[in-house]
């Protein structure tokens, strides 16, 4: 018996596997090249055939400016693909964890968004991964975890942490960075052992928000790291959202609310600032390792 990542060539896809194999857990990650959930027979064939305890769908289409323009292809992924994970789930009798986000909300609020606040998504990768969660739930609700999150970084992939990591440690300009969109920072190691800790507590099923705590602009999310670097932190300039005008509107507002931790025996996830202080070394060690490939 044995867990399952889809999506396993992703951040969080590689951070989950690191965590169980850290912790001595079984299980197989799958790329998408090595299992295309938009496939509906090949996923449940291929998912019985392993028989896994625990699936945990990180396979996604996070291009969120590109599903503005294919939105069908988006949908592929993020609603036909979950509903295929799950059907195979539940054929096997294995827990889900459906990973969402934050931009099945509006983005529009003033205070963090809830669990049961109405699902308003106002771009086309929000309205598919909004569907993703509908079928889920439609589909397998007696042994499936929700789990949205939001503004993932990691030593993994491309994020907006290495990204201007890589700006503080290996340029000497300015960096704008938008001041006028609030949400948190989160940890793809943290999240990955919030999901371990989900499943083996047998918490009740349902939807959760996994993110760490307290809040941040992405203005202030580059100044800590150009802190923790020790680069001139005067370089980070704030601007407008209008400056960076993209085919998907951003959220304004992406704070989600951690209620329903006091539902189980565990703690919601710590402060962001803690998180990224604990992983930074790790991270700035990726930045400089991949900064000397390219050159």
């Amino acid at each position: 018996m044995s867990w399952l990542i889809t999506g396993g060539s992703g951040q969080l896809g590689i951070t989950v596997s690191q965590e169980l194999r850290r912790q001595g857990i079984a299980f197989q990650a799958w790329s998408s090249s090595e299992l295309d959930i938009t496939q509906p027979l090949k996923t449940l064939e291929a998912i019985e055939r392993l028989s896994p305890k625990v699936i945990v769908n990180c396979a996604a289409w996070t291009d969120v400016d590109g599903a503005e323009s294919q939105e069908n292809k988006a949908a592929q992924v993020n609603t036909v693909g979950a509903e295929n994970v799950a059907t195979a789930a539940r054929s096997c009798g294995a827990k889900l964890v459906q990973i969402s986000t934050d931009y099945v909300f509006s983005g529009q609020n003033t205070s963090p968004w809830k669990v049961s606040s109405e699902m308003f998504p106002n771009t086309a990768y929000g309205r598919t991964k909004a569907d993703g969660e509908d079928r889920v739930l439609n589909l397998y609700s007696e042994s499936s975890y929700i789990l949205r999150t939001a503004w993932l970084y990691s030593p993994w992939k491309k994020n907006f942490a290495k990204t201007i990591l890589n700006l503080a440690l290996n340029e000497n300009l300015e960096v704008r960075v938008v001041k006028d969109q609030v949400g948190q920072p989160t940890s793809c190691i943290d999240l990955s052992k919030q999901i371990v800790k989900l499943v083996e507590s047998n918490a009740p099923v349902g939807v959760y928000h996994g993110t760490n705590s307290g809040s941040a602009t992405w203005f202030e999310f580059a100044q800590t790291l150009f802190e923790l670097s020790g680069a001139d932190v005067s370089r980070v300039i704030p601007v407008n959202s209008d400056e960076f005008p993209r085919p998907a509107r951003r959220p304004s507002y992406s704070v989600l609310d951690h209620y329903e931790w006091t539902n189980t025996p565990i703690p919601e996830m710590r402060n962001w600032r803690e998180a990224l202080q604990e992983s930074f070394s790790k991270i700035c060690d990726e930045v400089v390792k991949e900064a000397g490939k390219i050159a």
